[in-house]
């Protein structure tokens, strides 16, 4: 290439972010978005409790998501670049609304901003992690109104409005790769506004399905405490693997019967979503167990439920027999579904079961489904890929393709999967840090294990941690700063790091 070859290709133009377009994009979503309200208004309603908190909240975000709309009229149409804004900030934009029926109700648990910021992040991530002390104290449109955030958040609030609105035919594929973590190596159907419905059609139809069996129960008596706000509750936070409860011992109180029903849909709901609708589609309820990520998620959550089974019961910690199987499991998938409800307070548990447990944080869910953490299938490439790396190191000259389920996986998704794995380490040890050195100035005295707890829980959206923050506790006497922390973990562990990483790139603004 000559000089002046080289010279006219520094020259050339660059590609730009569309700031107007992904801030009208922005305000588009969010305008949607204030329509959610209008449900714990109707609860509120119907409990005789105040309606303006939610229609105000509503209102304000109509308002801010009107005049972001105006502010991008005209912009071109967002493409992948402004979809890592999009998806970043939207997510940001949705914690504030959420927050505002809390700061406007007057609930003295959430009179500051950043606490119910924190509950509104774990809300929509989620995460499931709460700084309330009494939630039954709440009045029932806002416990609801927590709920509904967790569906909401569940399949992806950009999902939603892909499944809605015709305006996003540029981006779009990319958008609904980042509100559906993990990598995907087998295509879903090309039209994304199509893919989008298909799998909230499932969503809904799961939590229906859920919601109606747990009320099922409560009518004919097998669950005396299982009402229908109750059930729906359950449904609305099993399905998007979330963990609040309008209870304070989560799942403590509700019958066996009606715990293992939510075993069932945890487990369903921390696997592939495409899995589930293929097996529908096509008839063949077996297809999905071909999948090598899901026959891993399974065989981790049969070997984690014998640990956690056999030290509950050699302990005597919850008596034996079905009590000690239903703990162990029930806390299992929980755990590792990243749904966080607690059947038991495991906080107390000795130490091979924390452990374990911490492990099972860090795991987490299958792509494609609303888990959180890193994901079955980037455990089982690393260990394919550490596999190759022993075997070359004796047979250099061997060719050795990775596969999954059967197809050759290319070596650039192999080196984002590294990539990722190192962030999230990085980022959950720095997370892990900061918490520990805020808490021993500042308090609640933590153990190391705590420290380490709560920053694998919120980064991997998981919920409840050890000591006081655990499945019974609460996360209100962290100081604003370890607040402030796990706000950030969660809100970049339910994006998978890299849209929220990337705004932080000088690179990403220049170029």
């Amino acid at each position: 290439m000559s000089n002046r070859t080289r010279a006219r290709v520094r020259r050339a133009p660059r590609l730009s972010l569309d700031l107007r377009a992904a801030l009208g994009l922005c305000g588009t979503l969010l305008k949607y978005l204030s329509l959610a309200s209008l449900f714990p208004a109707a609860i509120a309603v119907g409990y005789g409790e105040p309606v303006w908190p939610f229609l105000g909240a509503g209102a304000i975000a109509a308002a801010a998501g009107l005049l972001l709309e105006r502010l991008g009229r005209g912009a071109g149409i967002a493409g992948f670049r402004e979809g890592f804004f999009v998806v970043a900030v939207t997510w940001l934009l949705a914690a504030a609304f959420g927050s505002l029926p809390y700061l406007l109700s007057g609930e003295q648990q959430l009179d500051r901003p950043i606490d119910a910021l924190f509950e509104t992040m774990s809300g929509f991530t989620t995460t499931g992690a709460s700084v309330l002390t009494d939630i039954e104290a709440l009045d029932q449109s806002l416990l609801m109104w927590r709920q509904f955030t967790h569906w909401l958040g569940g399949m992806g609030i950009i999902v939603l409005a892909l499944a809605v609105l015709p305006r996003l035919r540029v981006g779009g594929r990319q958008l609904l790769e980042s509100e559906m973590p993990g990598p995907e190596t087998d295509d879903l159907p090309a039209r994304v506004r199509t893919t989008a419905q298909r799998m909230w059609l499932l969503y809904v139809a799961l939590t229906a399905m859920q919601a109606l069996i747990l009320t099922l129960f409560g009518v004919v008596g097998l669950d005396d405490k299982m009402g229908w706000f109750e059930a729906l509750s359950a449904a609305f936070a099993t399905l998007p693997t979330g963990g609040f409860m309008p209870e304070n011992r989560s799942f403590e109180g509700f019958a066996a019967v009606s715990q293992w029903v939510t075993i069932v849909f945890m487990a369903i709901a921390g696997a592939n979503f495409a899995l589930w609708y293929r097996a529908i589609v096509r008839r063949s309820p077996l297809l999905p167990f071909r999948d090598e990520e899901l026959r891993l998620y399974l065989a981790i959550i049969a070997g984690a439920s014998i640990v956690l089974t056999a030290v509950v019961w050699g302990e005597g910690l919850v008596g034996g027999g079905e009590s000690a199987v239903r703990a162990g499991v029930f806390q299992v998938v929980s755990i590792m579904t990243t749904t966080g409800f607690g059947s038991v307070d495991f906080a107390a548990w000795p130490a091979l079961a924390a452990m374990t447990l911490v492990m099972l944080m860090l795991i987490g869910g299958s792509a494609g489904s609303t888990g959180g953490a890193i994901k079955v299938v980037r455990h089982l490439l690393v260990g394919r890929i550490l596999r190759r790396e022993l075997r070359q190191t004796v047979h250099p000259e061997e060719v050795m393709p990775i596969r999954l389920n059967g197809l050759a996986v290319d070596e650039r998704t192999l080196r984002a999967v590294i990539a990722f794995v190192l962030l999230y380490i990085g980022l959950f040890a720095a997370g892990a840090g900061v918490i520990a050195v805020d808490t021993a100035l500042q308090g609640p005295e933590l153990s190391v294990l705590d420290a380490i707890a709560s920053s694998a829980t919120t980064l991997g959206n998981v919920g409840p941690s050890f000591g006081v923050a655990g499945p019974m506790g609460s996360f209100e006497s962290y100081s604003d700063v370890s607040t402030a922390t796990m706000f950030v973990l969660m809100w970049a562990g339910r994006l998978e790091l890299i849209p929220v990483l990337v705004l932080l790139t000088r690179r990403y603004w220049r170029a």
